[in-house]
């Protein structure tokens, strides 16, 4: 099972990530809340420039991106590149490959999105202060979830593991539809025509094979038309992964089979010698550059992207956007942003996670899973809100610097229901599996 390699290989990495994440975030909260946050707050906000002549690659309609902008905008470009990345390999080949898997995930996320929004709506009505944020309590952080998941090892069976990657991956569809339909203005037709061409192009030409540097300049050149033409620019992170190959280029058959014959023709030294010969290194290389083709450009890239985006880009965003103001801000601390986040967070997306599987099986629309119990699953519902990355990225397009008591707010509900989920859902899960021995 494809997702079940992947996620034995990743716990370990996953947890690693998890508390860097944390540790920067709590990091940016009290540095938020010390003397030194009027340099914090300089250190966010300074422009950057890569000019050519009069030209600023770091600009949008004139205006120069603060460091603030270009990692929410343009470093988060990469993130959302991996996750499309992740989201194809799912539909291809993953839990989401074909309706039977993807029903129950599918009905899952959609409780966990529709909840959350409609409690989020029920104290911060459309029109009303705050209303615009809504959205903030429909995403599920996956590698926070998986991070919490990890901790309890073998306690935990793999159907649950499996269930919570799979949702979590809907969410995040749902998460850049969002973000695609309701947060970009003004759409600038002739910037996305250009881009559409150029994806065009990198497509075809990845057919034949990807070069990784002619590919990440147009890929560039592709977020620098979106951040000009109104739509987010982290959506050209999630089509550009559509483009890239999911097709080894090498048959894994014929794969072996060449490297039978290589092996078996490999020139060897009557003697032991440190130094390789010519010709056995031209055979070695020969190897290397045949195990590269038969690996997609799709696994190929996600994997070379993880370590990138978990250890630097995810660890970055949070530490400029989780510095929350406990004293000394304007509006209150709570206010009902703040609640309105995270009872969506911690309600909604247990009750809807919950209520929506619960159906689905009683309905006998799927089966249960087998190895998942509904007390188990309470404890994966409850790790459902861990919102996190998504969460604070839709609040900072909800309300950004306009609105910067109200973002206050939303921060302090995402974080404060995102470690509770985690917790709780930690504490249901210890409770409710037993540790498998060996």
């Amino acid at each position: 099972m494809t997702l079940f390699r992947n996620l034995k290989l990743t716990s370990s990495t996953s947890v690693t990530a998890s508390v860097l994440l944390f540790l920067a975030a709590i990091s940016a909260g009290i540095i938020a809340n010390s003397s030194a946050a009027p340099a914090y707050q300089e250190f966010l906000g300074h422009e950057l420039h890569l000019q050519i002549g009069s030209f600023n690659l770091f600009s949008h309609n004139g205006e120069h991106l603060r460091l603030l902008e270009f990692i929410n905008d343009g470093l988060m470009t990469i993130f959302f590149l991996m996750v499309g990345l992740e989201i194809k390999r799912e539909l291809l080949v993953g839990e989401l490959s074909s309706f039977r898997k993807a029903s129950l995930p599918f009905i899952a996320a959609c409780g966990g999105m529709i909840l959350p929004v409609l409690i989020y709506t029920l104290i911060c009505p459309p029109g009303a202060v705050g209303g615009q944020g809504l959205a903030i309590p429909m995403a599920t952080d996956i590698a926070f979830s998986l991070g919490v998941l990890s901790l309890l090892g073998s306690r935990v069976p793999l159907c649950l593991k499996v269930f919570l990657t799979a949702f979590a991956v809907v969410d995040d569809i749902g998460g850049i539809l969002v973000i695609a339909l309701f947060y970009s203005s003004h759409v600038a037709y002739g910037y996305l025509l250009v881009a559409a061409v150029l994806y065009v192009l990198l497509y075809l030409l990845g057919r034949k094979g990807i070069n990784m540097v002619f590919f990440s300049v147009l890929a560039i050149v592709i977020w620098y038309l979106f951040l000009q033409s109104g739509v987010h620019s982290t959506i050209s992170g999630v089509i550009l992964a559509f483009v890239v190959p999911a097709k080894p280029r090498l048959d894994v058959g014929k794969y072996i089979e060449r490297i039978r014959t290589t092996i078996a023709g490999f020139p060897v030294m009557e003697t032991d010698s440190i130094v390789l010969t010519n010709e056995q290194i031209a055979t070695l290389k020969e190897v290397e550059s045949a195990s590269d083709r038969v690996i997609s450009p799709l696994q190929s890239m996600e994997d070379n992207l993880h370590g990138v985006v978990n250890f630097l880009i995810l660890p970055l965003f949070a530490f400029v956007n989780a510095g929350v103001m406990f004293s000394g801000g304007e509006g209150e601390l709570i206010g009902s942003v703040g609640m309105a986040a995270g009872v969506g967070l911690i309600v909604g997306k247990f009750v809807g996670i919950y209520s929506f599987t619960w159906m689905a099986i009683k309905s006998k629309l799927v089966p249960m899973p087998t190895g998942m119990t509904w007390s188990n699953l309470s404890g994966i519902a409850l790790l459902g809100g861990i919102g996190f990355t998504v969460s604070l990225f839709i609040a900072n397009l909800s309300f950004g610097a306009e609105f910067p008591a109200l973002l206050n707010q939303a921060k302090i509900g995402v974080l404060s229901a995102s470690v509770l989920s985690g917790l709780l859902g930690y504490v249901v899960l210890w409770i409710t599996t037993k540790k498998v021995e060996g």
